[in-house]
């Protein structure tokens, strides 16, 4: 037996229906395929891997995250870590693949092979295959176990039951819902001896994407998780209460996921109208100085705070080593960027005035973003 979503009351479809016109704006916009689109897609997917791993303590810069995006070498990660960020990346860019075929069904298999992409860099937490005996989920902090899964023989007969599940219509009327159920079922069975946490949240991303609630790569909450780590331990102990108990009531978990659909979206919605105005502003900056319109896929990263290496602008311009490496020269010529270290670990920031730029555009944007339970819009509306 599984756990089963709660039924829905009249403010949680509410909620569904809000994130739902939300995601219709981003792909409306997205869909003038904007200038900035790329940027966008960069970052969000970065944030995605770099969200999803942090819960687990591989924790990254957001430059390293973009690196791993985008198949470079990191400037900072221990190796460890980065052989963690780059599996996660592989497993995510798979779902993302797969979800494109409307005609594909899930089954063990394939959660075997994305669990095998994600911990192939450690042969002992057996990457692909399930747990052979008990397992338990500690909290190092209080010095305890704060989760028994159930035993490795049900485990198994529970992946079954979740993929059935997966390939039912049950709960395919809300797709985040379903997202939702996937997700917690899979990080409670803890079939897997490791990465049962990130195989959760990247079926979630697989489920929501595959029904085409949002682009592929604007349907995660795996930012959102990251930065809200406790939140999301606390309702996951909440729900399971130790161990094994499918009986629960599900409804505080659907809620916190529908908050955190609504949140990252409204995120994501936020970034977009930031890009059109910097894009816009930067746009001007690079034709005041005499440079390419290419020299802005550089300056925008700068001016969001990132360290930008020549590779990495060769890789995203399409240009030559020397066309990329003379670009960034100019560009810190004419003070728009700063240049940091000497030869091949030389990167660029942002100058004060472009980056007093994107400071003062992003405090023209409302701080924070309500809870969706407690808006008055929603609740009113």
């Amino acid at each position: 037996m599984l756990f089963k979503s709660a039924s829905l009351r009249k403010s949680e479809i509410k909620v569904i229906n809000a994130i739902g016109q939300m995601y219709k704006s981003l792909r409306y916009v997205l869909g003038t395929t904007p200038k900035w689109q790329g940027s966008l897609r960069r970052s969000t997917f970065a944030r995605a891997i770099m969200g999803s791993n942090s819960i687990e303590g591989y924790r990254v810069t957001v430059e390293d995250a973009m690196a791993a995006a985008e198949g470079e070498e990191p400037l900072d990660a221990a190796q460890e870590t980065w052989q963690a960020i780059v599996g996660y990346r592989n497993a995510l860019t798979y779902v993302l693949q797969l979800c494109k075929d409307p005609n594909f069904r899930m089954n063990e298999g394939y959660l075997r092979s994305l669990h095998f992409m994600m911990m192939q860099y450690d042969l002992s937490k057996n990457p692909g295959n399930y747990r052979p005996g008990p397992i338990y989920v500690r909290d190092e902090a209080k010095n305890m176990n704060v989760y028994e899964a159930p035993p490795a023989d049900l485990a198994v007969k529970l992946v079954s039951e979740l993929v059935a599940y997966l390939n039912s219509e049950e709960d395919l009327n809300h797709v985040l819902i379903k997202g939702a159920m996937a997700h917690l079922n899979l990080v409670m069975a803890h079939p897997f001896s490791d990465g049962n946490g990130r195989m959760a949240r990247c079926l979630h991303t697989f489920v929501v994407a595959s029904r085409g609630i949002s682009d592929p790569t604007f349907s995660s909450i795996e930012e959102y998780l990251g930065r809200n780590t406790q939140d999301y331990y606390d309702v996951l102990a909440a729900v399971g209460q130790g161990s094994w108990n499918p009986q629960n009531d599900t409804r505080p978990w659907i809620r916190f996921n529908l908050t955190a659909h609504y949140r990252q979206a409204a995120t994501l919605l936020r970034r977009n109208r930031m890009m059109a105005t910097l894009w816009d502003e930067l746009e001007r900056e690079i034709k005041a100085v005499g440079l390419p319109d290419r020299a802005l896929l550089a300056l925008s990263d700068a001016a969001m705070n990132l360290r930008v290496r020549s590779v990495h602008y060769k890789n995203l311009a399409e240009i030559s080593q020397v066309v990329a490496s003379r670009d960034l020269k100019e560009m810190v010529k004419a003070g728009i960027l700063i240049a940091i270290g000497e030869k091949r670990g030389r990167t660029y920031k942002a100058s004060d005035r472009v980056r007093e730029i994107a400071v003062r555009i992003r405090e023209k944007e409302p701080r924070g973003i309500p809870d969706p339970f407690q808006s008055e819009v929603l609740l009113t509306g």
